[in-house]
């Protein structure tokens, strides 16, 4: 009760904590919503089966479970059999997936999924799809497809697939996407069964079903039913559900971070501008114990009520969040908003985690205040930093210059994530710090302006000199809100000119075809370009008693990943120094992952089934460029007939051809900046949100910030008009003090982020061979701290004059 008191009566000091704790748990729980809404589900396209065989999975080379590893046809036919038998099974479907695009008016009709697009007819019952009109296909030239194609049936229609452009006639339209092949000529384009879909008959029990189908399947594979259906996805809804969950995470994870920070730093504030409170409760007989124990109750209280209402704020903002990722066109189609309850308990826990977690940090000073000392007018328990506080500063600014150390040596995939973390750290270590240097700092700041004879330079300086601790715990949120500002924008600067400039190194010279709005090079191209580098990639599968594989089946066999095959990519080429038929050229970590040397033999089992042994030729320094497990072009295509080309590089003394549609040629320059722009516009969008959401927040945290200051100096302010200052030179007063504060905020704010952006820059310079410098992006840096700054002098202003009137009443 009598917290509950306490948080009533002293509501405008728990304000600025409470609005925290509301928007970070907002800003959390709307992440966490959409990332559910965002999970795999049952594709349309698999609505009407009862259950899918699908084969075993392999590892990656770190030991993850990745893709299925096909069925041959030989191994496929007496499970298809088997499957066919079981009592409530209509119909078990071998589902076959490749590539086909309509071309129409010299262009490729526009489809996002066209590298999966086409089917057996037989796959048209899985969802179940109903032939409009005309009949199934039966010869290798017969077609039926989406009756919104606006096909008719009768008209010849050509289809893009993996050979090039081929006649098809129109025989039939289905109400559903997709073109349908005869079941003959699909399993030439994909030989490989990696799915046999369960077509239940009228009434039939899908529980059943899928229990005898396991007994069919055994161990040659597994059976999914219900949602478990949702494994199975195409490649372009997994690549935007990738990049969402990527962005969402990068949203929650800075969320979390400037939640815990902003709660923290404010709570601290609270808690020191309640000493003489705390002390006449210690005068009275309160015990360290129960002191302790009222700042945490009151903590879990506000952390409560700010995680209830941040919970229904970040359920209601979710729509714009969704409508947002749309626009970046990082979400599933047809994606919906589902509100499920670990977000919200998650949101909730975080938010009462954090505010009991801050109060305990801050509590635990307030409780060794002698009651006598806490009576006293002086503050003398504000200045200076404890040995504690040095020896956590110091080990989080040596653990943040080794991360910024760590950009510059990392890989690319880790190379941004490593920066962020570095900012992170120096950022807590700039708030850990800061009491040490506000004093010297300020003294110096103000020192032009102590011989005009003002009283307002006097008082400022008076105030960061006693009080470091409050201008410290002012200054934390302004650090965050410019440093992360400083570092998203620079981090994108940086990279618009290190990527393009070193991609544009590597092929200069040449002219690059490109796929233009099919989703790879098709044979026909590859034959208008016979010269020049035309890798066809595949994904195969080694079984290997050698390197990482062996030691994990040997160190973990309760693993259930232990002795899995291994799912490489691989690379056929043409080139002349590689395209070797029995014969492949491994990158030296490729070769220490799987325990091969030159001369030694592996099987490798491809995508149509089949096992191939190759003799490993050489062992080369890895190189992207060349590709990690390279094998004969033809060795590819033979086992792969769906695989698509890359993108063909064709060197200066040939001639580049774009005779076939779905092609578009560019020089070195050209092709870096669009398979820059390919991404850019997603990483930019990204960086502009979460600097948004980074300064947006501690714009709020800082307006908290100034506003709990100028309420918690009503005294010092009373004191001060009684003394003979003005209204005016009160509010220049507080103004100048807040404007000071932002500068000393501002200033380590940009100093936290040069060494992790530095160490990014000389790390690309090293991965692209160009010369790449630290850029900054001004404009958003002076934007970000001038709505810091306008934010703080508004909220400090608005109080001071607030209390200011109330006192002349």
């Amino acid at each position: 009760m009598l917290i509950l008191a306490n948080v009533r009566e002293r509501w405008s000091g728990f304000l600025g904590a409470f609005v925290a704790v509301l928007v970070g748990v907002a800003l959390i729980t709307t992440t966490l919503v959409i990332y559910d809404s965002a999970r795999a589900k049952v594709q349309p396209r698999y609505e009407g089966t009862a259950a899918l065989a699908l084969p075993k999975q392999a590892v990656d080379a770190d030991g993850s479970p990745e893709d299925r590893m096909p069925w041959s046809r030989s191994e496929a036919e007496p499970l298809v059999s088997g499957l066919a038998k079981v009592p409530g099974v209509a119909h078990a479907v071998v589902d076959r997936s490749f590539y086909a695009q309509a071309v129409k008016g010299g262009k490729p009709v526009t489809d996002e999924g066209a590298e999966e697009a086409g089917h057996g007819f037989a796959s048209a019952r899985m969802a179940p799809y109903r032939l409009v009109s005309g009949h199934a296909p039966a010869a290798a030239d017969e077609v039926v497809v989406d009756r919104d194609l606006g096909a008719a049936v009768g008209s010849e229609l050509t289809v893009n697939i993996t050979k090039g452009r081929e006649q098809f006639r129109v025989v039939g339209t289905v109400d559903g996407p997709g073109y349908y092949f005869s079941e003959k000529f699909a399993a030439g384009q994909q030989p490989g069964v990696s799915n046999i879909a369960l077509i239940p008959a009228k009434g039939a029990d899908t529980a059943a079903i899928a229990s005898g189908a396991k007994k069919i399947i055994g161990d040659n594979g597994s059976v999914v039913s219900g949602d478990g259906r949702s494994e199975l996805q195409p490649e372009y809804i997994e690549h935007k559900r990738f990049l969402g969950v990527q962005l969402i995470s990068a949203m929650a994870l800075l969320g979390l971070f400037t939640t815990v920070f902003v709660v923290a730093s404010m709570l601290v504030l609270s808690t020191g501008m309640r000493r003489r409170e705390i002390g006449l409760l210690r005068t009275i007989g309160a015990s360290p114990k129960q002191i302790r124990r009222m700042i945490l109750g009151e903590a879990a209280v506000v952390g409560l009520a700010g995680s209830i209402a941040g919970c229904l704020a970040g359920v209601a903002a979710t729509p714009m969040l969704l409508s947002l990722l749309k626009g970046l066109d990082v979400t599933p189609p047809d994606m919906e908003i589902t509100v499920a309850a670990w977000p919200l308990l998650t949101g909730s826990l975080v938010g009462i985690g954090v505010s009991v977690i801050g109060a305990w940090s801050a509590g635990r000073k307030a409780a060794k205040v002698a009651p006598i000392e806490a009576l006293l007018d002086s503050r003398s328990a504000n200045k200076g930093m404890g040995r504690g506080r040095w020896i956590a500063g110091l080990s989080v600014l040596g653990l943040g210059v080794v991360l910024a150390i760590g950009t510059a040596t990392s890989t690319a995939d880790n190379r941004i994530n490593m920066a962020i973390f570095a900012t992170m750290t120096l950022i807590v270590a700039a708030a850990l710090l800061t009491p040490a240097f506000v004093g010297p700092v300020g003294r110096f700041l103000t020192a032009p302006f102590q011989r005009g004879g003002k009283a307002a330079p006097v008082l400022i300086r008076a105030e960061l000199v006693a009080n470091p601790r409050r201008a410290a715990s002012l200054v934390a949120p302004v650090i965050a809100a410019v440093g992360f500002a400083v570092l998203l924008s620079g981090m994108v600067s940086t990279m618009r000119v290190a990527y393009p400039a070193g991609e544009a190194l590597k092929v200069a010279g040449q002219t690059i075809v490109t796929p233009d709005g099919t989703p790879g090079n098709t044979d026909e191209v590859v034959a208008d370009n016979p010269v020049g580098k035309a890798a066809l990639p595949t994904r195969a599968f080694v079984e290997t008693k050698h390197g990482k594989n062996a030691e994990n089946a040997e160190n973990a066999e309760n693993s259930e990943n232990a002795g899995k095959p291994t799912v490489l990519d691989v690379l056929g080429s043409r080139d002349a120094k590689w395209d070797k038929p029995g014969e492949t050229v491994l990158g030296e970590k490729m070769a220490g992952d799987l325990g091969l040397k030159q001369g030694q033999e592996v099987p490798v089992r491809f995508a149509d089934g089949a096992t191939v042994t190759l003799r490993v030729s050489q062992v080369l320094p890895d190189d992207p460029a060349r590709g990690d497990f390279v094998v004969a072009r033809d060795l590819v295509r033979a086992h792969d007939p769906a695989a698509l080309t890359d993108d063909i590089f064709v060197p200066g003394g040939a001639k580049a051809s774009a005779a076939a549609p779905g092609v578009a040629l560019h020089d070195a320059a050209q092709y870096a900046l669009a398979d820059y722009n390919t991404d850019a516009k997603l990483t930019e969008s990204l960086a502009m949100m979460l600097i948004v959401i980074a300064v947006g927040y501690s714009v709020i945290a800082v307006a908290n910030s100034m506003a709990m200051a100028a309420h918690g100096r009503r005294r010092d302010f009373g004191v001060m008009k009684s003394a003979g200052g003005t209204v005016r030179q009160l509010l220049f007063t507080s103004a100048g003090e807040t404007a000071l504060v932002i500068v000393i905020g501002a200033a380590l704010g940009v100093l936290v982020t040069l060494p992790p952006l530095a160490g990014m820059a000389a790390g690309l310079s090293e991965a692209t061979s160009s010369d790449v410098g630290l850029h900054l992006n001004s404009g958003v840096v002076v934007l970000a701290i001038i709505g810091t700054l306008v934010a703080a002098l508004l909220a400090g202003v608005a109080v001071t004059s607030k209390t200011l009137k109330r006192q002349a009443v």
